[in-house]
């Protein structure tokens, strides 16, 4: 019988019906192992004592040592006695190491119930969930203690990289920040209109736009516009400087990545989106304006005056209150996924996306917190 490999070898087979012996030659090696796993499987069990002679084997690494493990277990397992002869010591211990730490392999793996694979996708999604909440909450420490330090000044302040990151959060986006809330207020009005002209309302269209963007769509769009344009942004260039080493680089000269890269980054996006915020509910109410002044012929200063009546200062206050905070989330969000990109480029895309998608979740569900918050203290 032969044995196909690198350096072809053979074995030769002597029954006489209790006892086998078993002659490799050649590279038992990876190499060849398709070729020696085929042959050695076509081996039938036939006797009751097999020796396996590897003196004539020229050379065994891993793949070659758990072929012949293999074949002894399947031996044995058939009730045959099998023993190594002529092996070198490197063989012996290999063969002996590969016992010791190979798993049995299930080449049929029972098939789960459809109620036992979706348990088993539940868990595992619940469990990568609350790891990562565990790391992001300890990013938001890390980021907490150094962003403290800088503002009472223990930690220098790195105020270009504070201005860049302005102009490129704020500056940049107020064109598209614009003429998105000015199309929203348009649509608001017009909605507004139509439902309240069924009931000779439509004097309140005023009040609907003035409440509504103020308190929540303005600020609201705002952020899920900067979290879309920015915490991509975030998560895309740290992520790329992990892949280059750049981070590394920065800790090992002892330059804290934090201080450099997060802090000006957080406190960029805090000022920003609040400025934003007004611009954009600015927008929102000219868009409004622009609309029934059209449809329903109302002067601008007529406009402006329902505003003053209709608008109280708590409304302004609460999107003051909820900016910086939006701001916050979403720079830290985009940074702690851009510092977990691993591997390769694939990688940051998929953080880009999370950070985008985690950071538009939280601020959603930090505006509904905010909204049952003020509506308790009485700000409806």
């Amino acid at each position: 019988m032969a044995l196909l490999g690198f350096t072809p070898p053979a074995s030769e087979g002597d029954d006489n019906g209790r006892a086998r012996r078993l002659t490799v030659h050649g590279r038992l090696t990876i190499a060849n192992i398709q070729i020696i796993a085929s042959d050695l499987r076509a081996l039938p069990p036939a006797g009751q004592h097999l020796t396996i002679d590897l003196a004539a084997v020229e050379r065994i690494d891993t793949a070659g040592a758990w072929i012949i493990h293999k074949l002894m277990q399947d031996w044995q397992a058939a009730g045959v006695e099998v023993a190594l002869a002529g092996e070198s010591k490197d063989a012996r211990r290999l063969i002996t190491e590969v016992g010791r730490h190979a798993a049995p392999l299930d080449l049929h793996p029972q098939r789960r119930s459809f109620i036992h694979a979706r348990l088993h996708r539940i868990g595992k999604a619940t469990i990568s969930a609350v790891e990562n909440t565990g790391s992001f909450l300890a990013f938001v420490g890390q980021t907490m203690i150094v962003l403290g330090k800088t503002l009472i000044g223990r930690r220098p302040f790195r105020f270009n990289a504070f201005i860049h990151q302005c102009e490129q959060i704020g500056v940049n986006a107020l064109g598209i920040v614009g003429l998105l809330l000015f199309l929203v207020g348009i649509v608001v009005a017009q909605q507004g209109a139509v439902q309240l002209r069924q009931f000779g309302a439509e004097i309140f269209t005023v009040n609907l736009i003035g409440r509504a963007t103020t308190r929540e769509l303005g600020i609201l769009l705002t952020a899920i516009m900067v979290a879309g344009r920015s915490a991509s942004a975030f998560a895309a260039q740290i992520g790329s400087m992990k892949l280059y080493q750049e981070v590394d680089a920065m800790e090992t000269i002892g330059m804290s990545p934090a201080e450099a890269l997060v802090v000006p980054r957080v406190l960029a996006m805090a000022l920003m989106l609040t400025l934003l915020g007004f611009y954009g509910t600015f927008m929102a109410l000219l868009g409004g304006g622009l609309f029934v002044w059209v449809s329903l012929e109302m002067p601008p200063v007529t406009y402006i005056q329902r505003l003053q009546e209709v608008i109280p200062m708590s409304d302004f206050i609460i999107g003051t209150v909820k900016a910086p905070v939006f701001g916050a989330v979403i720079a830290t969000m985009g940074c702690f996924q851009g510092f977990q990109v691993r591997g390769n480029a694939e990688a940051v895309g998929i953080r880009t996306t999370r950070a985008v998608v985690e950071s538009i979740f939280v601020v959603i569900v930090l505006d509904a917190f905010f909204a049952v918050f003020f509506s308790a203290l009485g700000y409806n």
